[in-house]
This record gives C-alpha cells, structure tokens and sequence, in this order.
C-alpha cells in the first residue's frame, strides 16, 4: 500500500481548523485524476488529527488500532478511493 505513495507529507495536527469532527484528511489530487506532477509541486497531505484519537480511544492499543485506520483510510483516498467504498472494506 505504501509502495506507491509519492509525493505524499503526513503531518500531526491537534484537530481541523474548520471545527468538523474528523480523525484525518487526505488534501490533495488522488492517482485517479493527477497526470504527472510538475517542478515545484507541493506534495499531497495526509492529516492525522491528535485530539480526536485521544477522546475516541481509551487504550493505547486502542490508539494504535484507530491510526492504523485512520492512515489506511486517507490512503485510500490517495489512490482515489471514495468514502463508501472505504466503509464497505472496513477502513471507516
């Protein structure tokens, strides 16, 4: 699954600045509508939001097993994955 991330950032940030109650965010254009990316391009955001896992999860297992999720659910949007499909698959 990592294989094919290029250029792709992960970052931490406490929680969504437009206040929506997300656990992350892929920003950017997924592989099923980029071509080629040019000089100077910037990369592609997956966005892991640090307050709600804390709240959602009691154990650092549980933590551990929400990001896991989490990570692999805004992969899925990198390789233009929808939500729906992400659901039906288990990586809600």
């Amino acid at each position: 699954m990592v294989d094919g991330l290029e250029n792709v950032a992960f970052v931490i940030e406490d929680e969504p600045e437009d206040g929506e109650d997300l656990l992350g965010r892929y920003e950017g254009v997924d592989l099923t509508h980029r071509d080629r990316y040019g000089f100077g391009e910037l990369p592609d955001r997956i966005v892991v939001f640090r307050l709600p896992h804390l709240a959602a999860c009691d154990t650092e297992d549980d933590l551990r097993d929400e990001i896991h999720t989490t990570l692999v659910h805004e992969i899925g949007h990198f390789y233009g994955i929808d939500d729906d499909r992400l659901h039906e698959l288990g990586w809600a």
